[in-house]
């Protein structure tokens, strides 16, 4: 996020992906994520009404997915529906290692 210093983490920042059943986005960002070889605990809000209460609280009322939460605790980047050049981003400032050659992947 603009104006604010990540601190540099020994390790990756735990990442959380909520999607949606039948949601292009959600296919499409874990499909990028297993590609690149990033770990991700995935959970599907639908029927889940504690994460979905979850993403529409984090998104201002509106239930976006996929919603991608780094960290845990208090310090965390959320990051709704990005495009791939803003998941590379988030995913660098969170400690990840984009696989070589991967960081290139072709939407479709």
């Amino acid at each position: 996020q603009p104006g604010y210093d990540w601190p540099m983490t020994q390790s990756p920042l735990p990442l959380t992906l909520y999607g949606g059943i039948d949601c292009d986005d959600t296919e499409h960002v874990t499909g990028r994520l297993d590609a690149l070889g990033i770990p991700h605990r995935l959970v599907i809000i639908n029927g889940d009404p504690e994460a979905e209460r979850f993403v529409i609280f984090i998104n201002n009322g509106f239930r976006s997915t996929p919603t991608l939460v780094f960290g845990q605790e208090r310090a965390k980047i959320v990051l709704t529906e990005p495009t791939d050049e803003e998941l590379d981003s988030v995913l660098a400032q969170a400690g990840y290692s984009l696989r070589p050659g991967n960081a290139e992947l072709e939407e479709g």
